[in-house]
């Protein structure tokens, strides 16, 4: 079904004259920006942003900046759109990483090849879909969002700092990242840190680490802290965690269901 059958990568360049495909096209804005233009529709576009177009609708690519990008065409993709449609990837960039290695692997010449594509081609379209039904963020609480993730391992990160370094005012800041991802910044911050820890602790490269250790690597400077905030979150020490996953090396990593159930057992 999402059969990549063609993927290629422009380098800086300011247009693209009209034309259409016979194949759905994907294009990921990799720098720069600029505006498809199609017959009665125009859409802008930034870096981040994938541009989808459906078969044989002619369009046109045009910027005063210049642009960079990956261009994927799939024959029968699972999506519903009949018109060209504008979804950004996430702060994470996944759906970056998924055209970078579509784009590998159509030039390589391993015999996993078509495999490989026909993956990757499920992964971009699931990726897709997915990323439609999400309601759109806010630019800035993208930004808050990308900081947290880059630096929720660092235990001098002064999240209010960065808050207080933006163009807004600080509790319009805390208001709105609530709004848009059900928790302020700073439990937003708390939870990925507790998230991390629980993925490292139940980790089968887990061996030699202390709690103290896992707590540091997760931005915990105090183990004490560390540990209360975890048990507040997932029911159980962060100890409980380790010695449950050794009883059961086969067990996948618990969740917090899993956990209450276990305690219940006890």
């Amino acid at each position: 079904m999402n059969d990549i059958i063609y993927v290629g990568r422009h380098s800086l360049m300011h247009s693209v004259s009209r034309h259409f495909h016979e194949s759905w096209e994907f294009v990921y804005c990799t720098y720069g920006a600029g505006t498809f233009l199609f017959d009665g529709q125009s859409i802008e576009y930034h870096e981040g942003d994938v541009v989808i177009i459906p078969p044989l609708i002619p369009h046109a690519n045009a910027s005063e900046t210049g642009f960079k990008n990956i261009h994927i065409n799939m024959l029968t993709p699972t999506l519903s759109l009949k018109r060209p449609t504008l979804i950004a990837d996430d702060s994470n960039r996944f759906l970056l990483d998924a055209f970078n290695a579509s784009f590998y692997h159509f030039y390589s010449p391993q015999k996993e090849r078509t495999a490989l594509l026909s993956s990757y081609g499920d992964l971009i379209t699931c990726y897709l879909v997915a990323y439609q039904a999400v309601q759109p963020r806010s630019a800035v609480v993208e930004k808050i969002e990308h900081n947290i993730i880059s630096n929720y391992a660092d235990c001098d990160y002064e999240l209010d700092t960065f808050l207080r370094s933006l163009p807004f005012s600080y509790d319009y800041l805390r208001k709105l990242f609530q709004k848009e991802l059900g928790v302020t910044p700073h439990k937003y911050l708390i939870d990925k840190r507790l998230q991390i820890a629980a993925e490292i602790l139940v980790s089968i490269d887990n061996s030699g680490n202390s709690i103290a250790d896992i707590a540091m690597m997760c931005g915990f400077r105090d183990p004490l802290y560390f540990s209360k905030m975890f048990k507040k979150k997932y029911g159980v020490a962060p100890s409980y965690y380790i010695r449950s996953k050794a009883e059961d090396p086969a067990a996948s990593r618990p969740d917090e269901s899993s956990i209450k159930v276990l305690l219940e057992d006890v």
